[in-house]
Parts: C-alpha cells; sequence; structure tokens
C-alpha cells in the first residue's frame, strides 16, 4: 500500500463527489463529532440541522472540522480534512436568497434531510424540527490516499493509472 497526498482539485473533487461526511466542533475544551448529510458549492459546504448540540456549539465557537472519506478497503481509500468557519443562514431580510439556494443546492441530493431531519427522540422526548441552515466556508483542506500495491510483476507500482480510477 502506497499513501500520499492529494492535491487540492483531488481533494475538491473528492468533497463534490461525497455527500455524507462527519463535522466536529468544540464547546470549552471537549470535541463532539456527528455525521451530516451537505452539499459542496464554490468554497462552501451546504448543509442543515436542528436544534441540538452540535448547533448550539457552533454557535457558540464557529470554528470547526470536516471529515469526508471514501474507502474502499483498508489499502485502497481517500479522506479529506476541512478546516473552516460556520455560518448560520438565518431567515432574515438580508440573507433570505442564501437561505433559500442552500435549500435548493440541498434538495437536489438524495435523502438530503438525513440524518438532521428526521425523528428523533432524547431522553423519550422527541425533539422539535425545526431547519437550520448553514454553511461551512472552507478556510483549508488536506487531503490523503492510499493505494494497493499492484502485483510485482519487476516494475514499479504505476500510480499514476490507479490515481484515475476514481
Amino acid at each position: 500500500m502506497l499513501v500520499q497526498d492529494m492535491n487540492h482539485q483531488m481533494s475538491l473533487d473528492l468533497v463534490n463527489h461525497i455527500s455524507l461526511g462527519r463535522i466536529a466542533c468544540a464547546h470549552d475544551t471537549q470535541p463532539y463529532v456527528t455525521p451530516f448529510s451537505y452539499v459542496y458549492h464554490e468554497s462552501y459546504i451546504y448543509s442543515f440541522a436542528t436544534i441540538g448540540k452540535r448547533v448550539e456549539w457552533m454557535r457558540s465557537n464557529p470554528r470547526v472540522c470536516v471529515e469526508v472519506d471514501d474507502i474502499i478497503s483498508r489499502e485502497e481509500w481517500r479522506s479529506v480534512v476541512i478546516f473552516g468557519r460556520f455560518q448560520e443562514l438565518y431567515e432574515t431580510r438580508e440573507l433570505p436568497d442564501l437561505r433559500k439556494f442552500a435549500h435548493e443546492l440541498l434538495s437536489k441530493a438524495v435523502r438530503w434531510w438525513e440524518p438532521g431531519f428526521v425523528k428523533t427522540l432524547h431522553w423519550g422526548e422527541e425533539r422539535r424540527l425545526e431547519a437550520i441552515y448553514f454553511r461551512i466556508s472552507i478556510d483549508e483542506i488536506t487531503g490523503r490516499q492510499a493505494i494497493a500495491n499492484e502485483p510485482d510483476n519487476g516494475s514499479s507500482p504505476s500510480t499514476a493509472r490507479r490515481m484515475t480510477k476514481w
């Protein structure tokens, strides 16, 4: 197996190709990570959630980390980590078009409302389902990929051919 860095465009291509990742936020010194559905568009990741710990923590500390991966096997995978900032898209006169734009982007994805908008019981009580649209600005993005070794036929592995597989 060969593990190597992915360039900026390869990392963005993976983020654009996958629609389910994990988003991490922090409060004080405590990190918190959850799965989320998203859509990538022009340097932003658009998503939505309902009120809960993740939204409350992102409101108090907008610095977040997003992880997206595509795992074929233990020896073939791609993984991208994004550092960015949370921006809630409130329903105001200043942002109605941006909130509507986020909804339109997300609604093109299959099952875009999951896992954020499914019936959820928290301590026996049903959670209120109020849509909160947000976007994450991409401040930094890095990616790595693992490429399985080819059978040893006396020549070096053809990483160029393997990389174009995705």
